[in-house]
């Protein structure tokens, strides 16, 4: 069975760091374009960045330009955001997803297999 486990959430001040892994077991995440996702109390899931295929391309919401990257370890299986500079606004569970299609783009259109999420909360 499938399984994304994201992981290295937890509390920080403002200003911060953290980085976020997304593990993958039985599945290898390489020829995939891979999604972070964020959901906040009372808001909606919004997409916060992705990269493409092997380790071209990425993506990042205007919200977190310039303060996340994205990055994919294929030995490792595991595709990671350094989150720099953190915000109170960034508080959320990530969820880290995958598709089942191969896609030219970034970002899939479609996200088959989602993690858990990891709860981020930036607080002082």
């Amino acid at each position: 069975q499938v399984q994304l486990v994201e992981s290295g959430g937890g509390l920080v001040q403002p200003g911060g760091s953290l980085r976020l892994s997304c593990a993958a077991s039985d599945f290898s995440l390489e020829p995939f374009a891979i999604g972070w996702f964020r959901q906040a109390p009372g808001k909606e899931r919004e997409g916060v960045s992705c990269i493409s295929s092997g380790d071209g391309p990425t993506y990042y919401a205007d919200s977190v330009k310039g303060r996340f990257t994205i990055s994919r370890d294929n030995a490792q299986n595991t595709v990671y955001l350094q989150m720099n500079h953190l915000k109170p606004e960034d508080t959320a569970v990530y969820y880290c997803a995958a598709p089942t299609i191969v896609v030219p783009t970034i970002c899939s259109p479609i996200y088959d297999y989602w993690g858990q999420g990891t709860q981020v909360t930036v607080s002082s």
